[in-house]
């Protein structure tokens, strides 16, 4: 009762936030001082509902594939949107938000990015950025005007078609993802992809964008290695 009391109208991981240190907290008196005092916590009804979910296994789009959706998306202005995200790691939200002023030399500015901080900075490959400076000139848009003014759902069904142009189940995110996991396992450190890439606040964050390496993958990686 106390428990659920605890716990009573917060969010799921809330719960199991407070579920965990009261089950740390008997854990420790049992170790150090009650060694006859029960654990409410290892009740198997009470850890049933205080159980975290199974970690979602994301897909992850291989670098040639995401090469073949870019090739051959014909449309000047989706196909810098695709790269965007599959080359710089932006979400689809950031990518619509860009306007001619958030342009750099060498980078792009997020203006009221996720994390809540005042800007962000992205980097992006130089050849894709002289794409984006010339699509910007060649439609004559003002520093203030969005670069991309369609709106979210338009995107994600651009996103949509253009996976199915190689036959797969494409969204918006495993773009980013696939950003993180190529940067990754192409030798770049985690704190790179994680605070320049994703640029995440955690690195348990940036752990979960990365791929489960299958069987195929890992092959091949211990053939460059040693083969």
């Amino acid at each position: 009762m106390f428990l659920m009391s605890l716990t009573k109208d917060t969010k799921q991981a809330t719960k199991r936030n407070r579920f965990s240190v009261l089950a740390s907290f008997y854990n420790f008196s049992i170790n150090t001082a009650l060694p006859a005092l029960t654990n409410p916590c290892n009740a198997a009804v009470i850890k049933k509902i205080f159980k975290r979910p199974q970690a979602i296994q994301w897909q992850i789009v291989d670098k040639e594939i995401v090469d073949e959706i870019i090739f051959r998306t014909m449309n000047i202005r989706n196909r810098i949107i695709l790269e965007l995200m599959a080359r710089g790691g932006m979400r689809i939200g950031e990518v619509l938000n860009l306007r001619p002023c958030d342009i750099r030399e060498r980078n792009l500015t997020i203006q009221k990015p996720k994390s809540g901080r005042a800007g962000e900075v992205v980097y992006v490959p130089r050849k894709l950025l002289v794409r984006l400076n010339d699509y910007v000139k060649d439609n004559e848009f003002n520093s203030a005007d969005r670069i991309f003014p369609i709106s979210y759902v338009a995107a994600w069904s651009m996103v949509k078609k253009s996976g199915k142009l190689v036959g797969i189940e494409l969204r918006p995110h495993d773009l980013r993802r696939h950003a993180a996991t190529y940067a990754s396992r192409s030798g770049t450190p985690i704190e790179i992809v994680s605070k320049v890439i994703l640029r995440h606040a955690d690195l348990s964050t940036t752990q979960r964008y990365l791929g489960k390496v299958n069987d195929t993958e890992a092959i091949r990686w211990i053939e460059t290695l040693y083969g």
